[in-house]
């Protein structure tokens, strides 16, 4: 793995981490109030985290969001999910967002592939925020 490749896990984990810091630390309740409904909707109910993982996944690469496919493909790997259930989820998420998904879907991919080839953790925060 080339260090361009390591820099680019590395930089997303401290990007977000650093910018969801300084996003909370303003005194704005709607935006609090928003980031906490998220890590919330994320939390084992009656449906487990991995699912709700993959969930968040495939509705990310439906609409397209390579930050938020890429967190999600790193709290996926937390959770325990395999090579074999990543591509099933990407395979809805391409019969659901059809020929458009496919650049996110490569990008999607090199990231997972950074992440297994490093044996790096998913990005960690007391939040869980795209």
């Amino acid at each position: 793995m080339s260090a361009s490749e390591k820099d680019r896990v590395k930089e997303f984990t401290e990007f977000r981490q650093r910018m969801n810091e300084r996003i909370l630390g303003q005194d704005n309740q709607v935006v609090r109030r928003f980031f906490a409904l998220d890590t919330q909707t994320y939390k084992a109910g009656k449906l487990d985290l991995k699912t709700k993982e993959l969930l968040g996944l495939v509705a990310s690469m439906v609409l397209r969001c390579d930050d938020c496919i890429s967190y999600h493909i790193a709290q996926c790997k937390e959770a325990g999910v395999d090579r074999d259930e990543f591509f099933e989820a990407f395979s809805v998420a391409l019969v659901v967002g059809g020929s458009i998904v496919i650049p996110h879907l490569r990008r999607g991919v090199d990231f997972l592939d950074q992440l297994e080839g490093q044996g790096i953790d998913a990005p960690a925060a007391p939040d869980h925020e795209h």
